[in-house]
């Protein structure tokens, strides 16, 4: 077990662009600000999403797409570096117009109707996501 101390800085609150990709837009909002390090949380609603599972046997993720349209009911996620970029990582359940629920890590092609995010900022040297061989995930290094 690996553990660091980071201090609290800035909190953003944004409101993502209707039509847009979400993690793209999660991205953009701490690269503006730039925030190196935080964590997101977020409500609202997407036209579709894209999820995946992680098989730990296999080491691979599982997408499965939602093509319809869902509500946020929960984002959680972080903000650090991988490759010297930014990093989101985030997971969502989702509500379905009969209350179901549906979760999952949030991958590309999330597309937005209407999201509110805050962003908390984590002062301190960013963490960098690299290859655990362990678990075959991109995890912090250097912890």
């Amino acid at each position: 077990m690996g553990a660091r101390t980071f201090t609290t800085g800035r909190r953003i609150v944004a409101r993502l662009e209707h039509g847009g990709d979400l993690l793209t837009q999660v991205a953009a909002v701490a690269d503006a600000h730039g925030v190196t390090m935080g964590e997101v949380r977020a409500v609202g609603a997407l036209r579709r999403a894209e999820l995946a599972y992680y098989d730990q046997t296999a080491k691979t993720y599982e997408p499965h797409a939602v093509e319809r349209p869902v509500e946020v009911l929960s984002l959680v996620g972080n903000i650090s570096r991988r490759d010297g970029e930014t990093a989101v990582h985030a997971h969502l359940v989702l509500g379905e117009a009969d209350g179901r629920c549906l979760g999952g890590h949030a991958l590309p092609g999330c597309l937005v109707f209407a999201c509110e995010l805050v962003l908390e900022e984590l002062v301190g040297e960013p963490l960098e996501r690299g290859h655990d061989e362990v678990t075959g995930l991109p995890l912090w290094a250097a912890l």
